[in-house]
């Protein structure tokens, strides 16, 4: 870089060699980041050679979206590690910052763009059902509500482990690159989880409320084993029958009622579950949401469910469950 005999440059100079105005040359030199080496008897500033540098580094971080307070942080820490290329977290922690905002801005622009989609291939008559439904979904969409309405569901003092795991399987994660159908399934799940459940309320099915707070931890570790050996064979298309699936589904009864297996067992738990009140609605929405596209409906808690009901009805003689009878969500 050019400089005078006292190998000092002024800020206009500087300016013109890092590209820049002399406004922004100011402006990190009044912010502390580009520091002056000394005044001209004018009071005109003077920097080091060292400069041109420091503002080329402070111009690419800000290039990367980087806030002033994280350049002033890495810059910092250059100066403390002496220049030497040694420096420490600040620059990791600043770009990993920067991806994650970004990754939620890029996620965001494409649910963006789903909508969009979704209502410009809609029937005209349909659009404004439509848009309201898209109204109530944040971007990036949030799964509160479905959290709150299973949150309100679920037994009173269950533990909270055992929540966590229910809210785990139960709440399905928004995709990050959703198609149309699926931003219209998770939005009509949101609508769902919000409207009130008419004639069933939000109470537990009363082959839940049974087993009180304290089986229903079992219950639900249970179930989720049994869900998931269910969950298998319709994986595979197999139609339900007995098997580990099944007894592992009763034996989740069993223990948290404290009973023992009988054919009896069986044929009145038949029977509850099927006067039970049914979220297939849900589920059904559910699965739409998390199948990728083109692909094969993924097992949910509620097909699973479905599965091991159908079995165990088929193994006790009792009647089939009508689905159409009961008020569905």
């Amino acid at each position: 870089m050019a400089t005078s005999s006292d190998g000092l440059c002024g800020i206009g100079e500087l300016a013109e060699r890092a590209g820049v105005t002399v406004k922004t040359v100011r402006f990190y030199s009044d912010r502390g980041l580009l520091p002056e080496a000394a005044r001209s008897a004018g009071g005109h500033r003077r920097y080091g050679p060292e400069a041109l540098e420091r503002l080329r580094t402070i111009r690419s971080l800000r290039a990367l979206g980087l806030s002033v307070p994280e350049v002033r942080r890495i810059v910092d820490e250059e100066d403390g590690a002496g220049g030497g290329g040694r420096a420490g977290g600040a620059l990791e922690a600043a770009v990993a910052g920067q991806l994650r905002e970004l990754g939620s801005e890029l996620r965001a622009l494409r649910w963006r763009e789903a909508a969009l989609r979704l209502v410009q291939e809609c029937p005209p008559g349909e659009r404004a059902g439509r848009l309201r439904l898209i109204g109530a979904v944040s971007v990036p969409p949030s799964t509160a509500p479905l959290v709150r309405f299973w949150r309100g569901w679920l037994p009173a003092r269950i533990p909270a482990r055992s929540a966590d795991a229910f809210l785990d399987v139960a709440v399905p994660r928004p995709p990050d690159d959703p198609t149309p159908a699926q931003l219209l399934a998770f939005a009509r799940l949101n609508a769902l989880t919000l409207a009130p459940c008419p004639g069933t309320g939000r109470s537990q099915p009363e082959a839940h409320r049974a087993a009180g707070p304290r089986g229903a931890a079992v219950l639900y570790a249970g179930l989720a084993e049994a869900y998931e050996l269910a969950g298998a064979h319709l994986r595979r298309g197999r139609a339900p029958h007995p098997g580990e699936a099944l007894d592992g589904f009763v034996t989740a009864y069993t223990s948290a009622y404290g009973v023992r297996d009988t054919p009896g067992f069986r044929r009145v738990l038949a029977g509850r579950l099927a006067a039970d009140p049914r979220l297939d609605g849900y589920w059904e929405l559910v699965a739409e949401v998390i199948t990728p596209p083109g692909g094969r409906p993924e097992p949910t808690p509620g097909t699973a469910h479905d599965w091991l009901l159908a079995a165990l009805t088929a193994q006790t003689g009792t009647p089939e469950p009508d689905h159409g009878t009961p008020p569905r969500r």
